[in-house]
């Protein structure tokens, strides 16, 4: 029992002179630890201020490079402070453990560390903003967000949808506000009996009493190919274009004007049906004319 005692009392007295052994070093490694967290904040700071008074443009940039420098001194001084207490063998084991992390971290966060990239060139490029209209990867929409991983569209029908940002810089996209114009082109056909020199000429006159047109721009009319029943058109002009309903009313009172146009200048536009050519003019229709055989 007395050997017990003597041998508790002697590692209580090793333990007690091995803490005040110890007490300066801990001591020490704690005040360099608390100097690197004010450092690192100071640091972080004077970048912020810094690239605020001379760069002025992308402040995310900032806050990215700002808190990477916060990172390195905090880890610095993480790694003096077990330097100076001794604990190297656990600093190696840190590092070891860290690259093991970090590669498995790399294959399992591949695709988010992508899409981080390709959100931070988004706002650094700043291809499209919010409130644009845009179409991409087969989304059609307004942007409603442009987050560091995804970027939000709502589509024409109603529904959000959530594009990776790695996507959008893998494939071509569309930014129908960057030039607030868009483009109307109106696709059709007439009969083979029609004076293509007056089809063209009420076409173009019906453009020009379009709302939204911008009278500035070019309009095009052109024949674009003889089809088997009907000489093809392209009819082009521009609009104003703030949002899609700027688009849709445009291409519908161009349909609207042409049809009632061509009704009354006696112009037919081409039907996808079969037609037998009676007269000289377009044919007659087996299901729009009453067929009257003369014997």
């Amino acid at each position: 029992m007395d050997e017990s005692i003597t041998y508790i009392k002697k590692i209580m007295q090793n333990w007690e002179d091995s803490v005040l052994a110890y007490l300066p070093d801990v001591f020490l490694a704690i005040v360099i630890l608390i100097l690197f967290i004010l450092l690192a904040k100071f640091v972080r700071r004077i970048t912020l201020k810094f690239y605020a008074k001379n760069i002025k443009v992308h402040p995310e940039i900032a806050s990215i490079i700002a808190s990477i420098i916060f990172f390195f001194f905090i880890l610095s001084g993480v790694f003096l402070a077990l330097q100076i207490l001794g604990l190297e063998g656990v600093l190696t084991k840190m590092l070891a453990g860290a690259g093991i992390v970090g590669i498995v971290a790399g294959f399992a966060f591949k695709d988010i560390a992508s899409n981080l990239f390709a959100g931070l060139f988004l706002k650094m490029h700043h291809p499209f903003k919010k409130g644009d209209w845009v179409n991409i990867d087969n989304s059609y929409g307004v942007v409603e967000e442009l987050g560091w991983i995804t970027t939000t569209i709502n589509t024409v029908p109603g529904q959000e949808v959530f594009v990776p940002n790695q996507l959008i810089y893998n494939s071509t996209f569309t930014n129908f506000s960057t030039s607030h114009k868009r483009r109307i082109i109106l696709e059709s056909g007439v009969s083979y009996g029609d004076d293509l020199e007056h089809v063209k000429s009420v076409a173009l006159d019906e453009v020009k009493k379009i709302e939204e047109l911008l009278p500035n721009e070019k309009m095009d009319f052109f024949f674009t190919k003889i089809g088997n029943s009907a000489y093809n058109f392209q009819l082009r002009f521009w609009i104003k274009f703030n949002s899609n309903d700027d688009f849709q009313k445009a291409m519908s009172d161009i349909i609207i004007r042409v049809k009632k146009r061509f009704e009354q200048e006696n112009i037919s536009i081409a039907y996808p049906v079969t037609t037998l050519d009676f007269g000289v003019k377009g044919g007659v229709n087996l299901f729009d004319r009453d067929i009257i055989l003369k014997s």
